[in-house]
């Protein structure tokens, strides 16, 4: 079994997208004007990114082309307060770390709508695929008061590629080391009956490499190549039907095929399949009332076939949300119900079922001249784990026009998987959520030339779930352990941001520092640094851009017991694009330019130094 561990346009389409948002009030979708970042997720509104109370990261369209990333893992790695874990290549088990929080502990959105694996907690990012994404807004610390179970430690909402009011077509080829093969189309337009359209296909494969090393042991190694293909496919309608009331239909899909290692004689693979749709209707109920509804399903599907024999898990989300927003002045008043339902089918004996989550929430934002608060309340009822309330409060005074310092608290939980509820021999089916309690400060400068966030965090955890041997249960089937809330942790640290650009040159850097305890063990959290940074300089010239950009962090381990121990690395990477004409640009990508052999998971291998060479037009 595979282990499953810009401008207004682009702001106008963004909003468009996330179906949850209200429509800009007398946004015209015809301007070109550039405009600051906006950013939905922190409240599920539309801000100015440097007006969000919460910590935040936006990565638009044209850095993500300009990275040259093959996979959103590779991306988000750059990210400050992000570490990642991978057994093996891009297509391999890939886990996101928020603030020291396991995968689990975050949600993840595409266009508005959560998906994720419910037997194992947490998105399945190797089977969401980069080329169909075009924004990605990172928000950090608990939104359990937004965004309901799981909110933990961030949210990481992906927005796929939409339509503008310009019509235009993309196209992509990319050959890379490996064998790695990659291209993509896209078509994009509107008439001008308020009809948007857009459509993109994308297809990669590699021939891969060896995911484990000898040291992984007799039931893992094998030194045959591990390759992947994946198959990708996004679109989206949208009609004005009236003055103040639009229409839309959101859909993504991917299948991955994905080889994998679990010993010799066989060739184990795996596929992972990702779909996810969302229709929406966005209207005024008044002047000053914005609504939506939005009804929306996802999938996410994996079957294995290995030497041990076949494996299934799907889980399947479905429920719809309505969303309201009542401008008061310059603040906004929002109320929100949800509807979720999760339907796990596996050919584990006893680990399907299903579970339905119906949630309310209000939220009010204030701006008051040098004043802004945020306050929200939501509570979630599961027909599996019952009522559980969360809140959150934050506060932030402008010392000057670009220098604000930030308070906030929030609570958050996060709810058993199925595995830890029912997996034989494992699970115990009264488990109950983990709860957290966040308190952080914050201090935030942007200039527009320049901008730094610093920001203390105190994340506390109770009711974690760990697997405890022996187990506290006296059942037979629990022979070596099992899933139980007996553990406290503790997520603290400090993490930094800043920006500037100098003459030509772009420059940035982050710097987190952080300690990820098991309060009751007193180990540090697996997979988790107590240092990583990165740094990246850019240079641009008429038509050429040289970047160069550096991964760090020091040791980790791969064990609950701290008793194996990863060493720390430093990657350097290498970036360039050029436009050859009007609407071309080539791309080359330098990756790990000194061969670090490094480790994300104990005796599984990272690539080595490779190259990817791509030809773009009509990209943004």
């Amino acid at each position: 079994m595979i282990q499953q561990s810009k401008p207004l346009v682009l702001s106008l389409a963004v909003a468009s997208c996330f179906i949850s948002a209200p429509t800009f009030a007398g946004a015209d979708n015809s301007s070109d004007n550039a405009v600051a970042d906006v950013l939905i997720t922190a409240t599920r509104q539309v801000q100015a990114a440097k007006d969000v109370l919460a910590d935040n990261v936006v990565i638009n369209a044209e850095q993500i082309m300009k990275s040259g990333a093959t996979s959103i893992v590779d991306l988000l790695q750059q990210q400050r307060g992000i570490e990642i874990s991978r057994t093996g290549g891009a297509g391999s088990v890939s886990s996101i770390f928020i603030r020291g929080a396991a995968n689990a502990q975050s949600v993840v959105f595409v266009d508005g709508v959560r998906i994720g694996s419910s037997t194992l907690g947490g998105a399945t990012w190797s089977s969401i695929p980069l080329s169909q994404i075009e924004r990605i807004e990172i928000v950090y610390g608990p939104l359990s008061s937004l965004y309901g179970a799981d909110a933990m430690g961030g949210v990481i909402q992906l927005f796929t590629k939409k339509s503008g009011p310009k019509a235009r077509t993309s196209l992509s080829f990319g050959v890379g080391s490996e064998g790695l093969r990659k291209w993509e189309a896209g078509v994009f337009g509107s008439s001008e009956n308020d009809f948007q359209y857009g459509f993109n296909t994308a297809r990669e494969s590699t021939d891969g490499f060896s995911a484990s090393k000898p040291g992984a042991g007799t039931y893992t190694y094998n030194p045959d190549r591990d390759g992947y293909t994946q198959k990708s496919f996004n679109g989206n309608l949208s009609w004005k039907i009236a003055t103040d009331v639009n229409v839309g239909v959101n859909f993504v899909q991917s299948t991955l095929d994905v080889d994998f290692d679990a010993g010799l004689g066989y060739r184990d693979r795996g596929q992972q399949k990702f779909d996810n749709m969302v229709s929406f209707i966005r209207t005024k109920l008044a002047s000053n009332w914005n609504s939506s509804l939005q009804f929306a399903r996802t999938n996410d599907r994996v079957f294995s076939d290995a030497s041990y024999g076949k494996s299934q898990a799907d889980t399947k989300q479905s429920g719809w949300t309505w969303q309201n927003d009542v401008s008061l002045g310059k603040d906004v008043l929002q109320f929100i119900v949800e509807d979720r339902k999760e339907d796990v089918r596996t050919d584990t004996k006893g680990l399907g079922g299903k579970r339905d989550t119906r949630s309310f929430a209000v939220a009010y934002v204030l701006k008051s001249d040098a004043h802004q608060a945020s306050l929200s309340a939501r509570q979630d009822d599961s027909s599996q784990y019952g009522k559980h309330n969360t809140g959150s409060l934050a506060y932030g005074y402008h010392l000057s026009d670009v220098l604000r310092v930030n308070a906030s608290y929030g609570t958050s939980f996060r709810a058993p998987t199925f595995n830890e509820l029912y997996y034989p021999g494992y699970g115990v089916a009264s488990n109950k959520p983990e709860v957290g309690k966040n308190a952080e400060i914050g201090l935030y400068y942007d200039d527009a030339v320049t901008q730094i966030s610093a920001v203390y965090y105190d994340n506390k955890i109770t009711d974690l779930l760990v697997n405890t041997s022996p187990c506290p249960v006296e059942k037979a089937t629990h022979l070596y352990g099992c899933a139980f809330n007996v553990n406290k942790a503790r997520l603290s640290g400090f993490t930094v941001g800043a920006s500037t650009k100098v003459a030509q040159f772009n420059l940035r850097a982050t710097v987190d520092i952080q300690d990820p305890k098991d309060e009751t063990t007193g180990k540090r959290l697996a997979r988790r640094a107590k240092q990583h940074a990165s740094f990246g300089i850019d240079y641009r010239m008429s038509d050429l851009s040289l970047g160069l950009e550096t991964v760090l962090s020091n040791e980790r381990f791969d064990d609950a017991a701290n008793k194996i121990r990863l060493a720390g690395y430093g990657i350097v990477n290498l970036v360039a694009t050029y436009q050859v004409a009007a609407n071309w640009s080539i791309l080359g990508r330098w990756n790990n330019i000194a061969n670090k052999d490094y480790e994300l998971a104990k005796n599984y291998r990272t690539p080595g130094s490779n190259f990817y060479l791509g030809l773009n037009y009509g990209f943004k």
